[in-house]
Parts: structure tokens; C-alpha cells; sequence
């Protein structure tokens, strides 16, 4: 898959293709969905099929300091679409100048002149251009115009029990209603809708040495990127994953997300313990799917108090990563 920055340096001789375009963050099943038809449309058609998404998110550009929590990082983004079958993989700068591009600028410069596309497959809420003006009608009037079909396509939604009335809720699978799972420290039901747990990358960096020095468990601490979408404080099962000499490696993790109150932390902190290995990942880059959540983040009355848990923790996150339905990540 190629991959692109801008629209400046397209290869010489570029012809039709197929595009599909939108934000993409969590890249979960309504995406898939949405750039599945796109890329089945492509083979059909023999063209090579490209996905267009921005950075920064345009939230943050139209109404600064309103970035919401990033669900994927642009190069985690990129891998997942590319296991779709995708060819290309832009990503426009998304500056004042763009967002304030209309909606017919925007289809003529960009989509016709430059990308040359024969159709483009969009969500039936798709809007673009300034002040988001633009939406799938006028995208199908201005393609009958320039020449390519424009293709919309449902929202996916799934019927899921819900456990308060021991009824059932059509839920919409979107990045929103994602992220208000995570920020619940629903990790289960934000799995279900991306097809895949929860992943939050980061670099390990030093600690207070606490838990390694009191507690007995030590711990890699991430530091994360600024807008990353970090699960509610609790105990959580994860997948720990890092690459030694090029080689991905996967290890059963209990993590901690919070501010450690039984000793009246404030910095909010991501800590995980790595099961069965005795290892300095320092300087890492390291990822964390989030599998379950064991419990919530409260005050020990005790030191002791809080080892005892945190072993029950321990044993609690290795039996659910030895489930089959936990099974390691492929990638």
C-alpha cells in the first residue's frame, strides 16, 4: 500500500480510481464496512483504491482546543486499512484553507482534477466542504455533473442486550459512541464495535519506583500521545506488545489507570504489570490492548490492603487472557 501526504507529489500517469473518504478514527466495523464496498467496488472496476482521511482531526481546526480522543493513532490507522485491501493511503493536511474550501471547490480541485475518481463511497451522513455545506445529494448532483457515481452506504448498527433491564438496545457503532465506551471503561462493548480491543500506544518512561520497590510489582508506565482516548481509572486485562530485534512479542498484562489514590497520587498514570517476565522496558515503544475490566480505582485502607488486591488483580487478568475469546492480537 502506498501512502501519501498531500496531493503534491501524485505519481506521474495517475489515472481513475476509487475513493473513499472520512476521519476514520477507530477504523471499527462501520468502517470496515464502508471502505470494504469501496475496495470490492475497485476490483470490479480495476482501478486502485484510496483512502482519503485528515490531520489534524478537522474538529480541532474549526473549533480549536475541541480535538476529541484519538481512538488511532495515523500509523496504526494506515495498517489497519491496509489489511482491508486498500492501495492508497492519503492523508490531506487539513488546513483553515481546506475547511474552508466549498463543497463544489472541494469535489472539482480535489477529487476530479487531482484524484481523477470514478466513484466515490461515502457514509449516508457524509458531509464536506465549508461548514460542512455539503452532503451525499449534492456529492451524487456535482458527480452526474464531472462523471463518477457516488455510492452511500447504511450505518451499522447491532442489537446488544442491555444489562440494566435485561432488554436489548440498537446501538450505531461510530468513533463517538466508541469513545464514550472507553471513557466509561467499557472495554468489552468498545471491542465489539471495533472488531478488535482497544489499543493504546505509548513510550515507557520512568516511574516513582513505587511499585517496584513497595509493592512487588513493577511496572512499564506509558506515556501516551496528547489527545489519546485512555480508558475511565480501573484495573483492566490487557495484551502487552513490543518488538524485540524486529520481532513482534505479545505478553499477558494487569494495568492500572489512574492516580493511585491509596497513596494520594494526582498525576493521572497508565502502569502495567507484565505477567511472567522480569524485564526493563524503558524507552519502548509498547502497546496495550484493552481486553476487560476487572475493577475500578479505589482507596486501601493499607499497604497490605492493596497487595492483596493487586495479586487477585494478577490472577484475575492471567485467567481471562487464557480464554480462547482473549486470544493474542495478530499484529
Amino acid at each position: 500500500m502506498r501512502r501519501w501526504r498531500g496531493l503534491e507529489h501524485l505519481p506521474g500517469g495517475w489515472g481513475r480510481c476509487v475513493v473513499t473518504i472520512g476521519v476514520f478514527d477507530g477504523v471499527h466495523r462501520g468502517h470496515q464496512e464502508l471502505i470494504g464496498r469501496a475496495v470490492r467496488l475497485a476490483r470490479q472496476r480495476d482501478l486502485p483504491c484510496v483512502v482519503m482521511t485528515f490531520d489534524p482531526h478537522p474538529a480541532e481546526v474549526v473549533r480549536p482546543g475541541s480535538h476529541p480522543a484519538q481512538l488511532t493513532t495515523l500509523r496504526r490507522r494506515a495498517e489497519l486499512v491496509e489489511q482491508l485491501g486498500v492501495d492508497v493511503f492519503c492523508v490531506m493536511p487539513f488546513t483553515p484553507e481546506l475547511s474552508r474550501m466549498s463543497p463544489e471547490a472541494f469535489v472539482h480541485e480535489i477529487l476530479v482534477e487531482r484524484l481523477h475518481a470514478a466513484a466515490v463511497v461515502v457514509g449516508e451522513n457524509f458531509t464536506f466542504g465549508h461548514r460542512a455545506a455539503g452532503t451525499v445529494q449534492l456529492l451524487r448532483t456535482l458527480g452526474n455533473r464531472f462523471g463518477f457515481v457516488t455510492d452511500d452506504t447504511g450505518l451499522v448498527s447491532v442489537t446488544l442486550p442491555d444489562q440494566r433491564n435485561g432488554g436489548s438496545d440498537q446501538v450505531t457503532f461510530s468513533s463517538t459512541y466508541i469513545r464514550a465506551c472507553i471513557d466509561a471503561g467499557d472495554v468489552a462493548a468498545a471491542a465489539a464495535a471495533l472488531g478488535r480491543p482497544h489499543r493504546l500506544e505509548g513510550i515507557v518512561v520512568r516511574g516513582d519506583g513505587r511499585g517496584g520497590k513497595e509493592l512487588g510489582f513493577p511496572t512499564a508506565n506509558l506515556s501516551t500521545a496528547k489527545h489519546a482516548a485512555v480508558p475511565a481509572d480501573g484495573v483492566y486485562a490487557c495484551w502487552f506488545g513490543h518488538s524485540v530485534g524486529g520481532v513482534q512479542r505479545t505478553l499477558r498484562a494487569a494495568v492500572s489507570v489512574g492516580t493511585n489514590p491509596t497513596f494520594s497520587g494526582r498525576e493521572r498514570r497508565v502502569e502495567a504489570f507484565v505477567l511472567d517476565v522480569d524485564e526493563d522496558f524503558y524507552g519502548q515503544r509498547v502497546t496495550l490492548d484493552f481486553v476487560a475490566r476487572l475493577r475500578e480505582m479505589v482507596r486501601f485502607d493499607s499497604v497490605q490492603d492493596l497487595i492483596d488486591q493487586m495479586e487477585r488483580d494478577v490472577a484475575q487478568a492471567r485467567e481471562i487472557l487464557r480464554t480462547p475469546e482473549a486470544g493474542a492480537p495478530a499484529d
